[in-house]
């Protein structure tokens, strides 16, 4: 399984048109993607203190488009990129995401 992270209110709208489409597939090209190992990285360095967030947990083999592992910022990890929208019915959890009271995040308990 792969996470993305996401708003509520942009997982509900997809799930009304039946595919997400991140605003990074406009701008990159991709939807950015991490593994349970790597989400809290990205987490807190974009996201930090912000509520109302979900981490759409997708199985890439239910993916229709191209899902690359690649380290396109040099950071030495391989992070999963989506090239194309992400039909709902490839996320198979949906994990609640709130901020700690400090705002950084942690990995909901499913994920530990």
């Amino acid at each position: 399984m792969i996470l993305h992270i996401a708003t509520q209110t942009a997982w509900d709208t997809a799930v009304a048109s039946g595919e997400y489409r991140d605003a990074s597939l406009e701008t990159e090209g991709f939807i950015h993607c991490s593994t349970a190992a790597q989400v809290l990285g990205p987490a807190n360095e974009f996201y930090r203190g912000q509520a109302g967030l979900v981490l759409l947990g997708i199985d890439p083999a239910l993916v229709d488009v191209p899902v690359v592992y690649e380290d396109c910022y040099e950071t030495g990890q391989a992070f999963p990129h989506i090239y194309g929208p992400l039909p709902v019915t490839a996320v198979i959890q949906i994990f609640p995401f709130p901020p700690n009271p400090d705002g950084t995040f942690s990995l909901p308990p499913e994920l530990v």
